[in-house]
């Protein structure tokens, strides 16, 4: 369910460590934000890792100013 709809990044499993190196499981959550873009004249909305996010926000300025040059 937590997964993102572009790069399929999701939750993962580690382990807590001690001082004493015991050893406990543990989730590892990826940051996943439910978002509606705007790229273009294209909507696009999904779950999206916020690494996407910075990376399709980034990818649409440079279309706004490539069409202002």
């Amino acid at each position: 369910m937590r997964t993102c709809s572009l790069c399929k990044k999701g939750t993962k499993i580690g382990q807590n460590r001690s001082h004493a190196q015991n050893r406990t499981p543990r989730t590892f959550m990826a940051n996943i934000q439910k978002v509606t873009l705007t790229v273009g004249e294209d909507k696009i909305s999904g779950n999206f890792c916020t690494k996407c996010l910075k990376r399709l926000k980034k990818e649409a300025e440079e279309q706004k100013t490539a069409l202002n040059k």
